[in-house]
């Protein structure tokens, strides 16, 4: 396991809130709530598919989708998205988020070519962090770019039925 060999002791998941959760390595069939400790067990079968058993308790998981550390999931039927780090990379996140305040402007490039499908915000709206702002298709796969911050848009680049290269400029928001 890579964990393994970069002596990695924890990892955290951060929730789309930014909250944080840590776990230690190895795993433990164990989870503590407050004070106390509880028996959890990842199990998957044809009949049921995958799922968590917690006080004999069946709940279906499913991996929605994943991207590098970036993971939705269906948990009994309620979607989560998350990010797994390691102590390293919440820290370069931290780091990133002190310099990114003092940056009153974002701007979303394209992550890779491919043809704009959709643009789902106006200039002037106002848009969440992780919130879609442009559909592009890509190999053919239609891939949602999501705002990496709260703001405002101020302008729109990106136009439906076009082509464009990596690194292209989508859309700019006002933080």
């Amino acid at each position: 396991m890579a964990s393994d060999k970069l002596h990695i002791k924890k990892l955290y998941a951060l929730s789309s809130e930014n909250r944080k959760f840590s776990f230690s390595l190895p795993l433990k069939h164990s989870i503590r709530i407050g004070k106390r400790d509880y028996e959890v067990k990842l199990k998957a079968d044809e009949k049921y598919g995958t799922y968590i058993l917690w006080k004999n308790r069946k709940y279906p998981v499913e991996i929605i989708r994943s991207s590098q550390n970036k993971y939705e999931i269906l948990f009994n039927d309620i979607s989560y998205t998350f990010t797994v780090e390691t102590p390293f990379s919440l820290q370069r996140m931290k780091v990133l988020k002190s310099s990114r305040s003092k940056i009153e402007q974002e701007i979303i490039k394209a992550p890779m070519p491919g043809k704009i499908i959709d643009v789902l915000v106006r200039e002037g709206s106002t848009v969440l962090r992780g919130e879609p702002v442009v559909i592009l298709e890509a190999m053919k796969m239609q891939n949602e770019i999501l705002s990496p911050v709260n703001g405002t848009i101020v302008k729109v680049l990106a136009k439906p039925n076009t082509n464009v290269m990596k690194d292209d400029l989508l859309v700019e928001i006002k933080l």
